[in-house]
């Protein structure tokens, strides 16, 4: 699959097979490709809590509040990406250019593992709804959780959906001299 498969592909899960759980070697895979992911200074200032079985359940409860994201209790895997510190020279350039590069560093962990998870036959949603006190005791984290990544096999009969999106030349503007 190349990535603009992938891009066609991956969508936002929200009807998930409780009964069929992810392969070890698929979650490495998933995992190896965050990895990779860039970020400023090379500084990775996320860490990723990997909740399967019972740690799964208890996890979806902490993104379930007010009927939210049920569905994220029927998913084998959650991963709880949680905000770490700075690498002083990031750290350095947030301050002076004030631009939080922490969470444009966790946007991107997170679209290569959506995308690895989608290129795997893997199904994902990245949940922004989530209580962070509960999540931090939860997974044992100091730093705030960002986001919560629910992972598994789409149910049977969960179809691919049209994507809405703006028109190139609403979403680009182009400069030349």
């Amino acid at each position: 699959m190349n990535f603009t498969e992938i891009a066609q592909t991956r969508q936002s899960c929200r009807k998930y097979d409780s009964n069929k759980s992810v392969e070890e070697e698929k979650l490495t895979a998933i995992l190896s490709a965050a990895r990779l992911a860039p970020s400023a200074c090379n500084g990775q200032p996320y860490h990723l809590t990997v909740c399967r079985g019972e740690a799964a359940k208890r996890a979806a409860a902490c993104v379930t509040g007010m009927g939210m994201n049920k569905f994220a209790a029927d998913a084998p895997v959650l991963i709880v990406i949680s905000e770490e510190a700075y690498v002083p020279s990031a750290a350095l350039g947030a301050k002076v250019k004030k631009n939080d590069y922490r969470s444009i560093d966790i946007g991107i962990v997170a679209a290569y593992l959506t995308a690895e998870a989608t290129a795997q036959g893997l199904s994902t949603c990245i949940l922004g709804w989530l209580d962070d006190e509960k999540l931090r005791a939860l997974c044992g984290l100091e730093h705030p959780v960002r986001l919560v990544i629910p992972l598994g096999y789409a149910a049977e009969g969960d179809p691919l959906r049209e994507k809405k999106r703006k028109a190139l030349d609403e979403l680009v503007t182009t400069l030349e001299d």
